[in-house]
């Protein structure tokens, strides 16, 4: 009788902290603040949009007062005759963002896997701060407003910033293997919202001297970040003389303990390979575009990411805005206390990462998560204003929206991107992960445009419906994977009762 996988991979579990290296802990920190600083100046944006909304729209003025001439001049900023329509186009800029993010991350991904992962990840930084300080802070002082412009402008940011998130779970996979993988990319999966969290506290220091200088700061931190970042990361083992994942496993048991979860035959041996070897003659040629949507669980979990980043982003961008509005609460204070949603999502990245990896699956974790994440919505949409209540239940919702959605994008990215399908043909991590955060993009950027229109038509508490309605269409997406996992583990567990 066959031994129970379970027992076979006791062994690896200790191999996540016996093969860690001062390279690893250098890798793990170099992309963990590369991506946070992308976020960080996203957040900047979400987090100044009050102050854009009144510097594009006219202010209440005494109407008996003369009126300042030449009126070209002290009116060219006034993009917009009221507050209404302001908000509707800072709604159209995040989902122009997301759209031309999501087209960038499907080129991005195959990009990746093609050419050095480095220099595609310094190239996005550097370029993206220098939009970024055009659009927020090069455009004030110069006293230049122009819709289109804007909008051409958050086009290339889209796309520049989309060469960050595949490449950094590329660079994570050549080096950390499946031995706890959900809990290391739960944990690591968390820059996100420490980016979050580094944006809303830069933007809150500086946004009284004006939104310019939030752009400014964020800006010039993103782009010293980039330097460093070409100059100091390594992006595979045998870059410092290291062995590869694969080539590291000697003994049967752990080859079968670096085996991903995602799999079709559960007991066939199965090996890690680098994505992207220094030696170009041992090199496999790169996944294609369409094969990796052919590889098992992409499409499924493509579709669900689409469905709960809608949420997760949704917040990301509106919250400080919905905390103004709804409650009255200054800018400041607002962006001070979206902070307790990411890190709600910090804790729960890292929890439930731990959780699936002692289960070995990864979608029992998801649907409990997410079906506990309809509960809070509800809940959160009906906060008193009170500011501890509200940051208690934005970060239990943070925890339960959050967290699946940093699970999805990189731990199971790499459980999809490392199955025994693609073992001759390694290189289709960056391609699978720029599939899945570019297909959930297209879900946020579409659900972006969508809150606006229903939060100017029918309130807030429509938007917290939607919300709902969209976190049990991930819960359906993910529902095959579920009945397969839950029914495996009860075979699984079968086994060890008769084995016990």
């Amino acid at each position: 009788m066959a031994v129970p996988r379970n027992l076979r991979r006791q062994p690896a579990n200790g191999s996540l902290v016996s093969h860690c290296t001062h390279h690893h802990i250098a890798v793990f920190l170099l992309t963990f603040f590369s991506y946070s600083l992308l976020h960080a100046s996203r957040k900047t944006f979400s987090n100044v949009k009050v102050s854009i909304s009144s510097q594009w729209t006219p202010s209440d003025i005494n109407t008996t007062t003369l009126e300042l001439q030449p009126y070209e001049l002290w009116n060219s900023s006034h993009l917009f005759p009221n507050a209404e329509e302001a908000t509707l186009f800072l709604g159209t800029l995040d989902t122009i963002f997301l759209f031309s993010y999501a087209v960038g991350l499907f080129v991005s991904g195959i990009v990746g896997d093609r050419l050095n992962l480095r220099w595609v990840l310094s190239f996005g930084m550097c370029s993206s701060a220098l939009v970024e300080f055009v659009f927020g802070t090069l455009t004030e002082w110069l006293h230049f407003y122009n819709k289109w412009f804007y909008c051409c402008l958050w086009v290339m940011n889209g796309l520049l910033q989309s060469t960050g998130w595949p490449c950094v779970v590329a660079i994570m996979g050549n080096w950390f293997g499946k031995a706890g993988r959900g809990f290391v990319f739960g944990l690591w999966s968390a820059c996100a919202s420490v980016g979050n969290i580094l944006g809303a506290f830069l933007a809150s220091c500086v946004l009284q001297y004006g939104y310019e200088y939030a752009f400014l700061v964020t800006a010039s931190v993103q782009f010293a970040g980039g330097i460093i970042v070409f100059f100091g990361l390594l992006i595979s083992p045998k870059e410092v003389g290291l062995p590869e994942l694969g080539e590291e496993q000697e003994g049967s048991a752990e080859e079968d303990a670096n085996k991903p979860l995602i799999s079709n035959d559960e007991d066939e041996d199965d090996q890690n390979y680098s994505i992207q070897a220094p030696d170009t003659r041992n090199q496999p040629k790169a996944i294609g575009f369409f094969q990796a949507c052919c590889l098992p669980g992409v499409v499924l979990y493509s579709l669900a990411y689409a469905c709960l980043k809608l949420v997760n982003y949704s917040f990301f961008f509106w919250l400080p805005f919905y905390l103004s509005e709804n409650f009255g609460w200054k800018e400041a204070e607002a962006d001070r206390l979206s902070i307790w949603y990411d890190v709600g999502g910090i804790v729960g990245g890292t929890i439930q990462g731990l959780i699936s990896d002692m289960l070995q699956k990864r979608a029992p974790v998801l649907a409990i998560s997410l079906l506990l994440a309809i509960g809070s919505l509800f809940g959160y949409s009906r906060s008193p204003n009170s500011k501890p209540i509200n940051a208690f239940i934005m970060a239990i919702t943070g925890f339960f929206i959050g967290g699946p959605s940093n699970m999805i994008s990189s731990a199971i990215s790499a459980d999809l991107g490392r199955q025994e399908l693609v073992r001759g043909n390694s290189e289709a991590l960056a391609t699978v992960t720029g599939i899945v955060d570019g297909t959930g993009s297209i879900g946020a950027a579409v659900g972006q445009y969508l809150v606006s229109l229903i939060q100017d038509n029918l309130g807030w508490m429509w938007v917290f419906y939607f919300f709902i309605l969209m976190t049990s269409s991930t819960i359906l997406f993910i529902s095959p994977l579920l009945v397969r996992e839950i029914r495996f583990l009860l075979h699984e567990r079968h086994l060890c009762t008769q084995t016990g």
